[in-house]
């Protein structure tokens, strides 16, 4: 234990380190499928037939919540537009029209996210709507966990139709001595784990445990 606790986390794997990534690939343009969510951000057009004046389009806010005339505030946020078009009839129809006439339409979708895994807090995909960093991406998971490796963070991107990775210290980074890159939409954040700390913990908890860093 004396002697792994000497251990210190390193650099390694097959990624090659700072690397200035090519910005990704554009996404295509994808028609949207009749069970599409809604998401925060997303512009959504509302036909109100024959009131101009509710008609519009309307952006759903962070909160996941759409803002119309006359009735206030509605969910909007992982419904489809069906659904939507149904809530927003209903609460027309309940005090200001008669039979009211409704179509919503997604006009543009911000559905678009970064994957941040491995030895964070909480990972999963994040949606992006502005400029991001790597430092920015990782915080966004609730930032490394007790066992990360902060020397070995790989970023995955799909660059001319092929996906391709480069590794960073994010030690050097929040340091200074290292430039926060950029990341993009659609990129693949990796956190690898210690496996130093993994071995003591490992020890300690009688459980095996194997830190595995290789790109896909």
């Amino acid at each position: 234990m004396i002697l792994l606790a000497g251990c210190a986390d390193t650099r390694g794997g097959n990624i090659p380190y700072d690397v200035a990534l090519a910005p990704p690939d554009q996404p295509k343009a994808l028609s949207l499928e009749e069970n599409y969510r809604i998401a925060p951000l997303d512009t959504l057009s509302v036909n109100v037939f024959r009131q101009k004046d509710l008609s519009g389009d309307y952006e759903v806010d962070l909160t996941g919540r759409i803002n119309m005339p006359l009735i206030g505030s509605l969910e909007a946020a992982d419904l489809t537009t069906a659904q939507l078009d149904q809530k927003i009839t209903a609460a027309y129809g309940a005090k200001y029209l008669v039979n009211p006439d409704i179509a919503v339409g997604v006009k543009s979708s911000t559905r678009r996210t970064i994957t941040v895994d491995g030895s964070v807090k909480n990972s999963g995909s994040f949606p992006v709507s502005g400029p991001l960093s790597l430092l920015q991406a990782v915080a966004l998971s609730g930032g490394a966990s007790e066992d990360a490796n902060l020397r070995r963070v790989a970023v995955f991107r799909t660059i001319g139709g092929q996906r391709q990775a480069a590794a960073f210290d994010l030690q050097e980074i929040r340091r200074g001595a290292a430039k926060d890159p950029p990341v993009y939409p659609g990129d693949i954040i990796v956190v690898d784990g210690s496996s130093v700390k993994k071995t003591q913990k490992a020890i300690l908890n009688n459980i095996p445990i194997l830190s595995i860093f290789r790109p896909f």
